[in-house]
Formats: C-alpha cells, structure tokens, sequence
C-alpha cells in the first residue's frame, strides 16, 4: 500500500474524525455465509503495522491483526448472511444486506464510510466506494482482515460439523477436493443450492 491513507487523509482535512471502513468476505465460496465488517480506527496516532488486504497477509498475521484491529478500534461490527438467505436474495443482495448490517451494529456512528467496490444505496452517512478499495485503504484493508478472521474460524467450526469438504482448509471455496466431496457426498447444510448446480444434479440440491 503506497499511501495506506490515499483516501482517508482528504476526509480528515475535511474534518471527518470518524472514519469507517467496510469490506465483505465470502461472495465466492459454494458454502456457509458472506461476512461483512465495518471499522472504525483512530487515523492520527499511529497506524498499526502490516494491515493489508486480507489475501496478501498470511493466516498466521491475519490471527494477530485481528486481535491488534479490535483492540485498537474505536468501533467494530460483523455481520454474517447465511447461506439460505443468499439463495433466496442473490449473492449481491445479501453482501449489501451484510454491510447494512455491519454498520448498523456499530456502536459509534461513522461520518464517513469507505466500501470496498460496493454502493450501498439510500445510506443516511456519505459513502465512498473504492474498487480495489482493500489494496488502496487502510480502514477498508482492516476491514477485509476482521470480515475474513471471522469467517475462517467460522467455517473452521462448521469443518467438524461437517467433516469430509474440506471446510478447514478451503472455507467453503470450490476447490477440487471440495467439488469432489460434494458429488461424493451431496450437498450439506450450508451449501449454497444457487451456487452447486453443476456439480450436483437438481434433485440432490
């Protein structure tokens, strides 16, 4: 991140103290929830080392941002949307319905908001969205770490609930050891039914 504060600093000069950054997680996978973070971190005491995007930082650092993120915060929020409801509302629907609700769950209001590729229409604070925001913000990129922390242990948990996709290791994403599983198997619970129908045949969805 060349200017981790590229998009945040013109909001300070602003005045905008409250700044929240927002991310989502799990739009891909074929199983178990989108995830959503909002956060709001202090901008003018030093920012915390390493925050990235999620996908550049190791499972490792990701653990210890996380915990240095949520310590750190002035508020934070995640909001989970479960696998039902995206088939019924479409992937899309439900990120926006995760980051609605990950903004409403923070306990202090942000004056700003910086949204990772997504417009959230109708939002009473000013948005930003930014395409490739979490490589180019440091509050989205600590947004996405928190989402997807979340979310990993989440499916970590679903893993020995439901053993033999693979959930551990491929957090629901269609590898091919999770494909594999899923025509072997079936599909599980928190299998998205929108998302496996080439894998599976429509009777077993």
């Amino acid at each position: 991140m060349t200017d981790p504060l590229a998009y945040e600093r013109p909001l300070l000069a602003r005045g905008f103290t409250l700044i929240a950054g927002m991310d989502e997680v799990g739009r891909g996978p074929l199983a178990g929830p989108v995830a959503a973070a909002a956060v709001i971190l202090p901008l003018t005491d030093g920012l915390i080392d390493g925050v990235d995007d999620s996908k550049k930082v190791s499972p490792k650092k990701r653990e210890k941002l996380y915990e240095e993120i949520i310590g750190r915060a002035v508020a934070w929020s995640v909001a989970l949307v479960d696998e039902k409801t995206i088939d019924e509302i479409n992937i899309l629907n439900a990120t926006k319905l995760a980051m609605r609700r990950a903004l409403e769950g923070l306990s202090v209001a942000p004056e700003h908001v910086l949204i990772d590729a997504v417009r959230l229409e109708g939002l009473a604070v000013p948005q930003t969205p930014i395409v490739k925001g979490d490589a180019l913000s440091y509050s989205i990129a600590a947004a996405s770490i928190v989402a997807k922390v979340t979310r990993d242990r989440l499916m970590c948990r679903w893993d020995e609930i439901y053993p033999g996709y693979g959930f551990a290791s491929n957090k629901g994403y269609g590898s091919a050891a999770h494909i594999a599983a899923l025509r072997e198997l079936g599909p599980c619970p928190i299998h998205r039914r929108s998302f496996i129908g080439h894998f599976v045949k429509e009777d077993e969805r």
